[in-house]
């Protein structure tokens, strides 16, 4: 697998309470994080079906900085995760259909097999749109913490709170 660099360019302007006013030019290898001190990119390698979320991130030895896997799904819906034959820790970031960062677990132990939630007790909102694993301790490196919003050309427009152009 090759990691391949995209150029993404930022125009910002002011957040409002109804979303970003931003212009985005996303790519479909890059996930941008908005909502934090500053944007925040981290390179993803997409798994959007079935057999590709199912494999995920199993027997890999290590994960660079920066670098992730986003599990896409057909439509919004309760998820839960675990690390079989996983090697190594990975923070799951989970992210509702709007792009907005919902819950985040930290540091899921290798080959553990307990079942990691998509959704926080009590979330009035459970169902995920997609996943955001990364290497163990990123999530905290990169400042991806619930309320912040992801931007990228998966998330439907609609519903999108930082849009794509």
């Amino acid at each position: 697998m090759k990691w391949q660099a995209a150029a993404v360019v930022l125009i910002f302007t002011t957040s409002t309470s109804a979303g970003f006013a931003a212009s985005l030019d996303c790519a479909e290898d890059k996930a941008v994080f908005l909502g934090g001190d500053s944007p925040v990119q981290v390179s993803v390698e997409i798994a959007d079906d079935p057999d590709e979320r199912a494999q995920g991130l199993m027997f890999r030895k290590s994960l660079p900085q920066g670098h992730g896997m986003l599990f896409v799904y057909e439509h919004p819906q309760p998820v839960n995760f675990w690390m079989r034959n996983t090697l190594i820790p990975l923070d799951m970031i989970f992210i509702d259909q709007r792009g907005e960062v919902r819950h985040v677990h930290p540091m899921a132990r290798p080959m553990d097999e307990t079942s990691i939630s998509g959704a926080a007790i009590g979330d009035p909102a459970p169902d995920r749109l997609m996943v955001l694993e990364v290497a163990g301790g990123e999530a905290a490196r990169l400042g991806l913490r619930p309320g912040i919003v992801l931007a990228h050309p998966r998330v439907p427009t609609a519903d999108a709170i930082a849009h794509c152009n």
